[in-house]
């Protein structure tokens, strides 16, 4: 049986080179504090489109409460920004000025 060839007529060798892939940038997905959307639309929306458990929800829904805003996950581009369009287009539905935001992590 013959063995591949790693070498031309010239003695040149060919080595395998290892391909160097940066994994995609990330950015957070945030919900924006406003005085209008009840808190428990803001612990559905947490456990619906980002898989959170009662528990975890109420503390981010508790953060965006008191400091402004929460972050509710963090995704490559593409994930979070159908995140964001999917928790928009919720509220609205259900007529909440919620608003959802992402920014680079």
């Amino acid at each position: 049986m013959a063995t591949p060839k790693t070498s031309y007529g010239d003695n040149t060798v060919l080595e395998p080179q290892q391909a160097q892939v940066k994994p995609p940038p990330l950015y957070k997905v945030l919900l924006l504090n406003d005085d209008f959307t009840p808190m428990d639309f803001v612990v559905v929306v947490l456990q619906q489109f980002f898989n959170m458990n009662l528990e975890q929800a109420t503390v981010v829904m508790l953060k965006v409460h008191r400091e402004g805003k929460g972050i509710c996950g963090v995704f490559p581009r593409d994930v979070a920004a159908t995140k964001v369009e999917q928790v928009t287009a919720f509220a609205r539905r259900h007529q909440h000025p919620l608003a959802c935001v992402m920014e680079e992590n």
